[in-house]
């Protein structure tokens, strides 16, 4: 079966090389004409991988292709991936496949009810790669992805098909769970990253205010039944602070490129599933203000 891929960022690039070298057939829809021509011009994807390179001539077509789509890898950012999804919309087949690779959460709520005749498999990834430039991607951290269906816990029969493309991954029933806790680690620590322009370690001369993030961060897990996801909160937001001291987090990235942010996703989803639960976090719902007031101030969008 066809690996569609939606997103030929750094993830999604990623998986196409992977899943290309194991030798499935993968289709990489690219958003428009200029941009398929660009990546048939740079003959298809490069991948550095233990510093080497390898390019791949992995197909590529437009959304408006005829080809029926049965599985879809959704790679693109949070904010554009209702939209993408409903670009190729027409060419879902009943009972197609979506796994959703996008950070925070609300965007795959989104499209699990805008078509329901897909089964929506969320996609958390810890795994490290970036774009040295257009259709090059580094891999540059090996982790993994953990995948899950909050509707159905059965595991697809074709797991087995990314182990063998070398993909690491492992079904989980609990993949809320798994997205809420890494919503809050990125809630605890990227927002006060941009606010204070400073490196992840810059955050440890700010304890208390992490902390008290923290605290309110646990009380919303607890509030939508995700208590595991709340346990030791506080404790793995100081040891991700520690260990990634030298780096700056991917918010700051982005609004130091002059990028938009996944702040709707992240910040913007705790603070209203707060307000839909009647719960007071007035640390919280400061601190998404105080975040969109700084981009505003830069022109970049603040949903």
């Amino acid at each position: 079966m066809t690996w569609h891929i939606l997103g030929a960022g750094s993830l999604g690039s990623l998986w196409a090389c992977r899943l290309a070298q194991a030798g499935a057939p993968v289709r990489l829809i690219l958003r428009d004409a200029a941009r398929l021509a660009a990546y048939r011009q740079a003959g298809g994807l490069a991948l550095q991988q233990d510093g080497h390179w390898q390019r791949l001539a992995i197909a590529a077509e437009l959304p408006g292709a005829e080809a029926p789509i049965t599985r879809l890898l959704v790679a693109c950012k949070a904010y554009d991936a209702e939209a993408a999804v409903a670009s190729v919309a027409r060419r879902l087949v009943a009972g197609c496949e979506l796994l959703l690779l996008q950070n925070g959460l609300g965007s795959q709520q989104a499209i699990a009810a805008r078509w329901p005749q897909a089964r929506c498999l969320f996609v958390s990834s810890t795994e490290g790669a970036y774009r040295h430039a257009d259709f090059q991607v580094v891999f540059a951290g090996r982790g993994q992805n953990w995948l899950g269906d909050p509707q159905d816990p059965t595991p697809p029969a074709w797991l087995a098909t990314l182990e063998q493309a070398g993909i690491p991954l492992q079904w989980t029933p609990a993949i809320l769970a798994r997205l809420w806790r890494k919503l809050a680690l990125n809630c605890a620590i990227n927002p006060l990253t941009v606010l204070h322009d400073c490196r992840n370690g810059g955050l440890l001369a700010r304890r208390d205010e992490v902390l008290a993030l923290c605290d309110e961060l646990a009380r919303l897990l607890q509030a939508v039944g995700q208590a595991q996801a709340a346990d030791d909160l506080a404790d793995e937001v100081l040891r991700v602070i520690e260990a990634t001291a030298a780096n700056l987090s991917s918010m700051q990235q982005d609004v130091a490129a002059g990028r938009r942010t996944e702040i709707a996703y992240l910040l913007g989803h705790a603070c209203r599933t707060a307000a839909d639960h009647a719960l007071a976090l007035p640390r919280l719902q400061a601190l998404d203000e105080r975040l969109r007031q700084c981009l505003a101030a830069r022109g970049l969008p603040t949903d």
